[in-house]
């Protein structure tokens, strides 16, 4: 796409907002294959790659001198919402999702601002939206018949393809930002943000198309959760599926006779993982709602509720599915992650969720190879062979009697993405170690109804986790045992960062960062940021100096919220502060 000047708008603009604008000179397009092998030295999917390791390939900073780190930069981001950031760097540039639609693109080398994106306050690329108002302003603000979701305003991961950036609203649309200016080249409406629909994980890039999955799907509406491809060009949606199955659909009478307006879930909280060889991209979601069975009024498998789908990118066409948990009664998601890895020749594919099941698929075919049960959990007996879930005596929920589960509908693991470490075939897993003694209660069976529970909750900690709450639980991947454990008492709260270096960086609620060592599990180096360590830490290189991003935020669900107040009562971090914090080693 031609890039329009606009040296005679950022004037104008700056008269407008009183804020600086500059452009990126030195942009290099960016294409499908330095999305499948970029650089090490760049950082441009949201765990990496597309196969969402998590991993850096640099080891400039190592287990010898990584207690030499020192704080280069930092920059402070919207308190508006939850920060939950997985940034960007191309081309020496950090690309920053902020809360509630903000995208600023910072010098990643000394965190010196360029430009900012700002929902109906940044114009578009052709001018049309120069003029600031009220009325304009009111462009970004939410419907007054939205309702606020959980993660409603998080932003929690941005693509980067071509000369553009693109992102997923709270409003229910996808934008795409010119990269080199920050201006808005258009905007895509997929659904009414009035019926509760928005956007907490934005796109990933396969094989040049926009893949998207919604969420806000716990009311009861006349519509349902989606995936949907666009054309990343014009914003044209190009294909839809419903991730849940209609009346008369296959799989939808798994649903019993609900009508499709009583069938709500399947939500997509994660942005995707993609195999080019393959040409599938793999997307997962979220429980059925409301969480209780004897609460929607259907005991059947509910598909394609926490379910890992693989689409044809291209096609929006289903190759396969496989349902984790069929008919799940406990709030246990398993819509996070997909983690692409071959191991002993198998193209394999990774999950977890709540329950801290690993679940190993064959990404060709959707084949259960094995399923690790690290052992936490009380609520289901799962074959490790052939993936059965069944559960245990009692612990299907009924209406206005509790029942004891561990873990808490909060789950062992969340949005705290694991990460892959190729050096040591070990998958890094953010664990928060809690239980919950749980009463469903009942909920009216019409349009607007529904919601998630309702659940009152009584938290406890885990009976192994000697008032620990959080954990990085280390697995061998080949062989499924566990290679180590670190155990603290304030809840693991970033994603899990592996390098080349021998590294694993992870951060906790009570605003500590650490750097392990990726073999043994010994702390080597920690710092403290502002408030929680919250998103997904990176690593990147600029002439020769590597560095390593650590966002901090607030927000956060009942893991960043309930959980330590209840269980860690004497922990306390500040309500404001989202962040990112880059550190690198000493220059002398």
């Amino acid at each position: 796409m031609k890039i329009k000047t606009f040296s005679i708008l950022t004037a104008m603009l700056c008269i407008f907002t009183s804020q600086s604008y500059s452009q990126i000179l030195d942009f290099d397009a960016v294409t499908d294959a330095m999305l499948q092998n970029p650089p090490d030295e760049e950082w441009l999917s949201w765990r990496g790659t597309p196969k969402s390791w998590g991993y850096s390939g640099l080891d400039q900073i190592n287990t010898d001198n990584v207690g030499n780190l020192q704080l280069v930069w930092s920059w402070a981001i919207d308190d508006t919402g939850s920060g939950q950031a997985a940034p960007l760097v191309h081309n020496g540039v950090m690309f920053i999702p902020g809360p509630r639609g903000v995208i600023q693109a910072l010098d990643a080398a000394n965190g010196d601002l360029i430009w900012e994106y700002r929902p109906g306050i940044t114009p578009s690329i052709d001018g049309t939206d120069l003029e600031i108002s009220a009325e304009k302003l009111g462009d970004a603000a939410l419907p007054t018949t939205a309702y606020a979701g959980v993660g409603r305003g998080v932003q929690k991961n941005i693509a980067l393809y071509g000369e553009m950036i693109y992102s997923a609203t709270e409003n229910a649309s996808i934008r795409a930002l010119d990269a080199r200016t920050g201006l808005l080249v258009w905007e895509s409406q997929t659904a009414d943000p009035g019926l509760g629909y928005f956007y907490t994980a934005g796109p990933i890039v396969a094989n040049g198309v926009l893949v998207t999955g919604i969420t806000g799907c716990e009311r009861y509406k006349e519509d349902v959760c989606f995936y949907t491809g666009h054309d990343p060009l014009t914003g044209e949606e190009l294909w839809r599926f419903a991730t849940v199955a209609a009346p008369g659909t296959p799989g939808g009478d798994t649903w019993g006779d609900l009508p499709l307006r009583f069938r709500a879930g399947g939500d997509s909280w994660q942005a995707g993982s993609y195999d080019p060889d393959l040409n599938l991209v793999y997307m997962g979601t979220s429980q059925a709602k409301p969480w209780a069975r004897a609460v929607r009024g259907t005991d059947g498998d509910a598909l394609y509720t926490n379910s890992t789908i693989a689409l044809d990118p291209n096609t929006g066409d289903m190759s396969w599915y496989y349902q984790h948990l069929p008919g799940e009664t406990h709030d246990m998601d398993e819509t996070f992650e997909s983690v692409l890895v071959d191991i002993d020749g198998r193209e394999s594919i990774f999950k977890m969720g709540k329950l801290a099941i690993l679940w190993q698929l064959d990404r060709r075919s959707g084949e259960i190879i094995k399923a690790t049960d690290v052992g936490y959990q009380t609520i289901v007996n799962v074959n490790p062979v052939n993936g059965n879930v069944t559960y245990r005596d009692g612990m299907i929920p009924r209406i206005g009697q509790q029942i004891d589960m561990c873990p808490s509908t909060s789950g062992f693991k969340s949005w705290r993405a694991m990460a892959y470490s190729p050096q040591t075939q070990a998958m890094y897993i953010p664990i928060t170690l809690n239980c919950e003694l749980a009463t469903f209660g009942p909920t009216e069976q019409v349009l607007g109804g529904g919601g998630v529970g309702p659940v009152r909750r009584i938290n406890y900690p885990h009976h192994d986790a000697e008032e620990n709450l959080g954990e990085l639980l280390v697995l061998d991947i080949p062989s499924g045992e566990v290679k180590w454990r670190y155990r603290q008492r304030a809840p693991i709260n970033s994603a899990a960062l592996t390098t080349a270096g021998g590294l694993v960086i992870v951060g906790d609620w009570n605003r500590y960062y650490y750097a392990l060592d990726a073999e043994t599990g010994e702390k080597l180096w920690q710092t403290r940021t502002t408030t929680s360590a919250q998103g997904f830490p990176i690593s990147y290189m600029i002439d020769g100096r590597q560095y390593i991003a650590m966002p901090a935020g607030v927000g956060g669900a009942s893991w960043s919220g309930m959980l330590p107040r209840d269980l860690a009562p004497e922990l306390s971090r500040p309500r404001n502060g989202n962040s990112i914090n880059v550190f690198a080693l000493p220059t002398d």
